[in-house]
């Protein structure tokens, strides 16, 4: 069977997931580069019968999967993949796997964005380079307050270190539950107080059309001026034009991104010469760990399908 591994861009599926063992089986071919537009993809997809993708990277949308004539079974990486038309994939009796993933990486990545806003790393590792010394004043994150829009699996591993620093941790979302917050140590608060009163924002919801633009115009121009908005969420939580607005006119102090609308981020895209935005090509997954998981258990689960014995549904065929 014809297997294609999508967008993986550092060409590591074929180490870390040891598809080599497969062979006899299955006939991989790595694509490492993002497909052009729709029809492009359909064009190089079209004799293959399995696609393994890493989510949210290619969408496997109506179109395609109508047009892939033999395709069998998706895998994706983790257990949910809102880049993937699954009524289509239900319809033309396609099967759809996921894996495991770890919430770590995106906690901690978090982290990384937060402090980098704080102590102006940007600018001041860029100065380094071009000569210079100590250009800028940070900030500590004792003491200030730390907004988090999510208190879900990662928006909790992101509290429990904003309670190390002795940060104050406020949370909201529309469905969060008053116990989660109580029992991390977090004040349950309302989306304004919370815009309001953070020092930093971070967003750790899912994307839904519920989230899409949970983020906008009026909801920047309530953060303080000196506050901080980071996303390692989705792109589309955010309202893109709007956050761009707002740096752009020092409505807030600066953002920390590694998700956007469109991925990977276009060239020139205006985000890309904001001074005040810290900007990561997500990575909020990208780890050594993460990826061995996703490898390994798509692995596991093209010899669970070999066997007609699938394994990590997420659909199935009827």
């Amino acid at each position: 069977m014809k297997v294609a591994i999508l967008d993986d861009y550092q060409n590591l599926s074929l180490i870390l997931g040891n598809f080599e063992k497969l062979k006899k089986d299955f006939d991989f071919h790595v694509f490492n580069q993002p497909f052009e537009n729709e029809d492009s993809a359909i064009e190089q997809l079209k004799d293959f019968e399995i696609l393994l993708v890493m989510r949210e990277r290619t969408p496997i949308t109506k179109k395609i999967i109508s047009n892939l004539k033999n395709l069998k079974l998706i895998i994706t990486s983790g257990m949910r993949n809102k880049s993937i038309d699954f009524l289509t994939a239900k319809e033309k009796k396609i099967l759809v796997c996921g894996t495991d993933s770890s919430s770590n990486s995106t906690a901690e990545l978090t982290w990384a964005l937060i402090l980098g806003l704080a102590r102006n790393l940007k600018e001041e590792t860029e100065n380094m380079y071009q000569g210079y010394w100590q250009t800028t004043l940070g900030h500590e994150l004792k003491g200030k307050t730390l907004g988090i829009v999510g208190l879900g699996k990662i928006g909790v591993q992101v509290s429990k270190v904003a309670l190390a620093f002795g940060m104050n941790v406020v949370a909201w979302s529309e469905n969060l539950k008053i116990s989660i917050a109580t029992d991390n140590q977090v004040l349950a608060v309302t989306k304004e107080e919370l815009l309001e009163k953070s020092d930093f924002i971070t967003i750790h919801t899912v994307l839904s059309d519920r989230t899409k633009n949970l983020i906008a115009k009026k909801d920047l121009e309530l953060m303080k001026e000196t506050a901080f908005l980071i996303n390692t969420s989705r792109g589309p939580i955010v309202n893109e034009f709007d956050l761009v607005e707002a740096l752009e006119k020092n409505i807030i102090a600066g953002a920390g991104l590694d998700v956007y609308d469109i991925e990977p981020l276009p060239e020139n895209h205006k985000l890309r010469f904001l001074p005040n935005a810290l900007l990561l090509p997500h990575l909020g997954y990208v780890t050594k760990e993460n990826y061995e998981i996703y490898y390994s258990q798509m692995f596991e689960n093209l010899e669970a399908f070999k066997e007609g014995k699938p394994i990590r549904v997420i659909q199935m065929l009827n």
